[in-house]
């Protein structure tokens, strides 16, 4: 109507009134973005302002066995404006299964680690978690950072956890579907609902279908599950220190191995330290999941690989992602190892998905540095062509260096890495010698097992029959490392079972934090020289060659350190802990480390010139 007012009060009405919606623009709220990153808006940052509410999602599976669809509980924190001025925005989004508490540290909840290998270990105790679930607010993390930056940021509760319905599966396909359910949501695609069981809909008018998700540990392990699905909407990911498969957390190429500073952990104990939902509901997820499923197929007895853990394996799932991949992790991170992320890191990389690393030299946890998270998250949610995808591929923090400013290099590993074969030179029981010239005629050399002895502690002795211990000269020049050392083994055990422990140390050992001294390490079962899959008894006496690789490093050794080999059966802060006295011989002439060196031979021989 306002078009055809014809009289000079119309039209000064008409003028008026585009003033005041012209001026209404001017002053619509919206992101702001400078040198490709999202800024801190002052009308987004009145915490005040913001916008808190609840719901449930529902998913597609039934996995707490009710007979319907399992809900899972979602937080929304969000602008004010998203409601006032029809704003709309992208999504930020965490999931967990630790936001409604977790379960006690008693005593007998973990796995006794005193057992004879291929044994059968006494029961253990099953703790229950004390729910901590509450509305509306399922969880504060993220939320101070980037909604006032133009993001909204959703919470969610895993299966089996908090208030959302369903059991925990530890690495199941649930708790891939069920994060894929709330981005579907917030796309439009699936149900959302204000109460867990009614009937009222609710819908995410205020997303823009651009979702991003990150977190630490397991919640960083959820954003891989949820890209594995390739569910649309899901634009990034930034996983920090992900554990991307169960049997890589809980076994080691063959070999029952516990997470650093877990002793005795099994993925059933962490399916108890996580069950936090509906008490009703516990027992029969317990009878289905744990004391069935789990029981069946976690395999303590071998530690062999097998469909059970094969399927709690992300690795094995990426065919469908699309998601860009921004991955952070530390190489000293011996709880969640650095293998989890390299590994996944190599394959998006032969997927063609965009696709950055960040690694640092400390332990679990620690994310990229904020510009480059939100350079990713602006790139890819809010579409600002910032050129993320032209910036180097890996950051590495170096040695001693601050968090924030890692060093960019080409790719991880480095390029100019190569492999250095390394070849022993007899007297282990003190130190032999790291060759990279062949030897011949070397012998053998004989250890005993005894778990009491530290690995720390046995790299420290002068001499020791527990470990044997090879060295490569006193360097004279620094020395890069990048890539995966290789290891193959030529042994002999007195028993039809033993562990092999491998660590690459840097001597003499100095100050008491163990990182400053380890390079790498791995673990082994002999059993398993020729499958993973499949483990015979050894025959004592008989020498099998076992080939694995320890955990990828970078890492410079200073010039004036040497760099060991050290060879030892149970490792007291990992493996189980059989009775001492188990003997294993290694055959040094038909052992070799491949060792990843930048500069390759050549920066080698330099490095070690007497």
């Amino acid at each position: 109507m306002i078009t055809y007012l014809k009289s000079a009060i119309g039209t000064v009405f008409l003028a008026a009134l585009i003033t005041t919606v012209s001026a209404q623009e001017k002053t619509k709220t919206v992101p702001v973005f400078e040198n490709g990153e999202a800024q801190i808006v002052e009308a987004f940052d009145k915490s005040s302002d913001w916008i808190r509410h609840d719901l449930w999602v529902e998913t597609t599976f039934d996995s707490d066995d009710d007979g319907k669809p399992d809900r899972m509980h979602v937080a929304v924190t969000r602008p004010a404006q998203t409601d006032t001025e029809g704003l709309k925005l992208p999504v930020v989004y965490v999931s967990s299964p630790y936001f409604a508490g977790v379960a006690p540290d008693v005593p007998g909840s973990m796995w006794d680690v005193k057992q004879e290998l291929g044994g059968t270990a006494k029961e253990r105790v099953h703790p229950e978690v004390k729910r901590l679930g509450k509305r509306p607010i399922i969880s504060n993390s993220h939320i101070r950072t980037w909604v006032p930056r133009g993001y909204i940021v959703v919470h969610s509760s895993s299966p089996g956890t908090g208030l959302s319905d369903g059991a925990p599966t530890i690495g199941g396909q649930n708790e891939s579907l069920a994060p894929k359910a709330v981005i579907d949501w917030l796309c439009g695609r699936a149900k959302g609902y204000t109460e867990r069981d009614g009937n009222e809909p609710v819908t995410a008018f205020w997303s823009t279908g651009k979702v991003g998700m990150t977190g630490t540990s397991y919640n960083g392990t959820l954003p891989l599950a949820a890209a594995t699905t390739g569910v649309e909407g899901l634009e990034a990911i930034i996983p920090i220190a992900p554990n991307t498969s169960y049997y890589h957390y809980y076994r080691s190429n063959g070999l029952v191995r516990s997470p650093g500073g877990y002793l005795g952990e099994d993925i059933d104990v962490l399916y108890d330290f996580v069950h936090s939902g509906d008490e009703s509901k516990r027992a029969n997820n317990n009878k289905r999941i744990r004391d069935t499923e789990m029981k069946n197929g976690m395999d303590r007895q071998t530690g062999d690989l097998n469909d059970f853990w094969a399927k709690r394996d992300y690795l094995n799932q990426m065919a469908p992602m699309k998601a860009a991949l921004l991955m952070s992790h530390g190489f000293n991170d011996w709880n969640v190892m650095p293998e989890h992320s390299n590994r996944i890191y190599q394959q998006a990389k032969k997927q063609g998905i965009p696709s950055q690393i960040y690694y640092h030299q400390h332990g679990h946890g620690g994310p990229p540095p904020m510009t480059m998270m939100n350079r990713w998250f602006t790139r890819y949610l809010h579409g600002v062509e910032n050129n993320v995808e032209s910036d180097a591929r890996a950051w590495i923090v170096r040695e001693n260096d601050n968090f924030k400013e890692p060093t960019s290099y080409k790719d991880y590993p480095n390029p100019d890495a190569s492999d250095v074969t390394l070849y022993l030179k007899a007297s282990g029981l003190k130190s032999g010698t790291l060759s990279s010239g062949k030897t011949k005629k070397q012998g053998k050399e004989t250890l005993v097992d005894d778990y009491a002895f530290s690995g720390k502690d046995l790299a420290k002795a002068e001499t020791s029959k527990h470990r044997l211990l090879y060295t490569t000269p006193t360097l004279t020049k620094d020395l890069y490392l990048s890539g995966t050392t290789r290891v193959s083994i030529t042994l002999a055990s007195s028993k039809p079972a033993a562990n092999l422990s491998v660590w690459m140390v840097s001597l003499p050992w100095e100050g008491e934090k163990i990182n400053d001294n380890i390079i790498t390490r791995g673990w082994a079962d002999p059993q398993n020289h020729k499958s993973l899959t499949e483990s015979e008894p050894l025959k004592p006496g008989k020498f099998y060659t076992v080939n694995f690789d320890l955990m990828p490093d970078d890492q410079i050794i200073p010039k004036g350190q040497k760099i060991g080999f050290m060879v030892f059966s149970s490792d007291q802060d990992f493996t189980l802990h059989p009775k001492a006295g188990t003997e294993l011989t290694l055959d040094l002439d038909k052992t070799t480390i491949a060792l990843p060196v930048v500069g390759g031979k050549e920066a080698y021989e330099a490095a070690t010139k007497q």
